[in-house]
């Protein structure tokens, strides 16, 4: 989970995810929304991909990137997690 959080803290991560959520893409689809090099963008999906948050498939020449929802809904429900305690020793509030 780390290395999940670490890959949220970076904004280009954070938008490449975003791109994600609507559409699957290519890392040259990927590359178009942003100012900086396709070598810049293959190193902010091999994080992403190593922390489990994105998965990828080989469709003939292309790979094509897409969410790993799994890993969203365990760090959802860590997160609410936290709610959930609070509430318990609140008495339920």
């Amino acid at each position: 989970m780390n290395e999940a959080f670490k890959a949220l803290s970076d904004p280009t991560r954070r938008k490449i995810l975003t791109l994600l959520k609507n559409n699957n893409m290519t890392a040259g689809e990927i590359a178009d929304h942003f100012n900086m090099t396709k070598p810049s963008i293959s190193q902010h999906l091999k994080l992403l991909k190593n922390a489990g948050l994105i998965q990828s498939e080989k469709q003939g020449q292309f790979i094509i990137y897409s969410l790993h929802t799994t890993v969203f809904q365990e760090l959802i429900s860590w997160a609410f997690s936290f709610t959930e305690n609070n509430k318990d020793k609140e008495g339920g509030k």
